[in-house]
């Protein structure tokens, strides 16, 4: 099957009927040895130093990794994403443009992905049959989700990790649908890990995801990863078709569609505090002002750039606002 690229999470039901295999060249990014590589092969190229290091990663790792055709997100994800796909054309880079509507109407909902079948050649009913399949594996990543926070066995980082990797089934569906049952069965074999605090990680998936072995250090616990849980359409069973189930997909849409599942995953999970993590010269670290105006619950605001471990300032931080809950709990005991 020919590889095709994503720029994020898209529709992969339609392109796996198509014939192809779904690669996200953010994982391709990011879990490189050598990931900076790809930023200074972007910036080489003319990509300027204020730019999110995410795109110049994406662009780097589409030169690199031969990637011939890629479908681009132009609206419902980074604004930045049209400008990366103008240049990746210049290259000679097949794109496949794909839109998740600001309006989060069904019918626009409903349109796109039409339009987006149309491009590849597919049909309704081939797509269908592909969604069925990956919904058997999107279930076993909610079992992981609910080893977490319900039984406390999985760690923040195994949630995060499988959960993310569902934007692209790894490239082989077969293979990750083993490694999954795999991981489940060894981690139903431990005993619980319970912390005093639970967190939750919100906003886009960590250049540093050293955070989540951090916070383990001062008695804390992710239990909840927003975006990452997205990836997995944790929703799915509710989904009557391809098309309610990437309208109910909050990652894409207004803000206030997103805030609605955060209050409600708060209350469900008994979230003690929230790490809100944004990545420097990003749009998204504006919607910060709202989520602390909307959401009733202690939150930390940290931003990434090129670095994927933490840096020192952003490791006091954490350190001082997870002592602060602490004693805020203890008190409370008290």
């Amino acid at each position: 099957m020919k590889k095709i690229g994503l720029t994020t999470t898209v529709p992969i039901e339609v392109l796996i009927a198509a014939g192809y295999t779904p690669v996200d060249l953010n994982n391709i990014f990011i879990t490189c040895d050598d990931y900076l590589k790809y930023i200074d092969i972007a910036e080489r190229d003319g990509f300027p130093k204020s730019l999110c290091a995410w795109i110049k990663g994406i662009y780097g790792a589409c030169l690199e990794n031969d990637i011939e055709e890629i479908v681009g997100v132009i609206e419902g994800d980074c604004s930045n994403t049209k400008a990366l796909i103008e240049v990746l054309q210049l290259k000679g880079i097949k794109v496949y443009p794909f839109s998740f509507p600001h309006s989060h109407d069904k019918r626009d909902v409903e349109n796109e992905i039409k339009k987006f079948m149309n491009m590849f050649n597919v049909t309704f009913e081939e797509v269908e049959v592909i969604r069925e399949r990956l919904s058997e594996i999107r279930k076993l990543a909610k079992e992981i989700d609910e080893l977490t926070y319900i039984e406390n066995k999985a760690t923040g980082f195994e949630n995060h990790l499988y959960q993310v990797s569902l934007s692209d089934f790894n490239g082989d569906i077969d293979s990750f649908e083993a490694e999954l049952i795999k991981v489940i069965n060894n981690i139903k074999k431990r005993q619980p890990v319970n912390k005093k605090l639970r967190l939750g990680y919100i906003g886009v998936p960590p250049m540093t995801s050293d955070i989540y072995q951090f916070v383990e250090k001062f008695d804390a616990h992710f239990v909840y990863n927003e975006v990452q849980r997205e990836f997995t359409f944790p929703r799915v069973d509710e989904g009557i078709n391809i098309f309610h189930q990437y309208y109910d997909y909050t990652y894409p849409y207004n803000i206030e569609f997103r805030i609605k599942e955060l209050k409600k995953q708060i209350e469900e999970r008994n979230l003690d505090a929230i790490i809100h993590y944004t990545q420097a010269f990003c749009y998204r670290a504006v919607e910060d002002i709202v989520l602390k105006q909307s959401l009733d619950i202690p939150i930390l605001n940290i931003e990434g750039d090129k670095l994927n471990t933490l840096d020192a300032r952003t490791k006091l931080r954490l350190e001082a606002f997870l002592d602060m809950l602490l004693d805020v709990k203890e008190s409370t005991k008290c």
